[in-house]
């Protein structure tokens, strides 16, 4: 088991080297006050005049200048058969993790992250973007969300879920990365249940429903 190198009581806002807005920091922070950084994450948050606590990965795309900036908050990972997302990911004790700049501006980039996530499903990590919020499902999850919304739904592996207040139910589909699928469904309830055989579903949500996922993933918690 990886030694947690922070720990926290409060969300962790986490740091990526895609590019993500001032915007979209305070908004992550917000919810997840503390600031940590995946190798070239770090370049990006002093770019936009914040400071990790901490920075994780191989250092293999920070800046020298971000090194010497950051010193004595600099933990290096160096092997190389996982991403700097997944160090981080699993070096972080919190309720939840908050990811920015891993959205995928890179293809390979983008679903090393999803990896990252199947790989640690005990972990409550989302990954935001400019429009979506994205995360791995529980096997029982319940949101409440504005009806009409989008609700996508990505399976990682073999998987079938159970579903109230969608459009289109999931009894007794048979979801896999290569079959079905659950693209732009759609709330029909103010409560949505959902229910999987195992933690293999991501759900992607607009943006705006950051505050009811951290709600459903973790009640009570997201205040910090």
């Amino acid at each position: 088991m990886t030694e947690a190198i922070v720990q926290s009581t409060a969300g962790v806002t986490l740091a990526g080297g895609g590019r993500f807005s001032a915007s979209l920091l305070a908004l992550a922070q917000g919810f997840a006050p503390r600031l940590v950084a995946a190798d070239g994450g770090a370049d990006r948050l002093l770019a936009l005049g914040a400071e990790p606590e901490a920075v994780i990965g191989d250092f293999d795309s920070i800046s020298k200048v971000a090194q010497r900036r950051l010193a004595g908050r600099l933990f290096p990972i160096p092997e190389q058969a996982t991403t700097d997302f997944d160090k981080a990911l699993r070096s972080i004790s919190a309720p939840f993790v908050l990811g920015l700049g891993f959205a995928g501006q890179r293809l390979d980039h983008g679903l090393a992250v999803l990896n990252g996530l199947a790989s640690h499903p005990a972990k409550r990590c989302l990954i935001l973007s400019g429009t979506d919020v994205t995360f791995l499902a529980p096997c029982d999850l319940t949101l409440r969300l504005r009806v009409g919304s989008r609700l996508s739904l990505f399976p990682l592996g073999a998987v079938e879920g159970e579903s109230e207040g969608l459009r289109w139910p999931l009894g007794g589909l048979k979801f896999a990365p290569a079959g079905v699928i659950g693209t732009s469904n759609e709330v029909s309830a103010p409560q949505v249940r959902l229910r999987f055989s195992a933690p293999l579903m991501l759900v992607i949500l607009p943006r705006a429903g950051l505050a009811a996922a951290l709600d459903g993933l973790r009640p009570g918690v997201r205040g910090g």
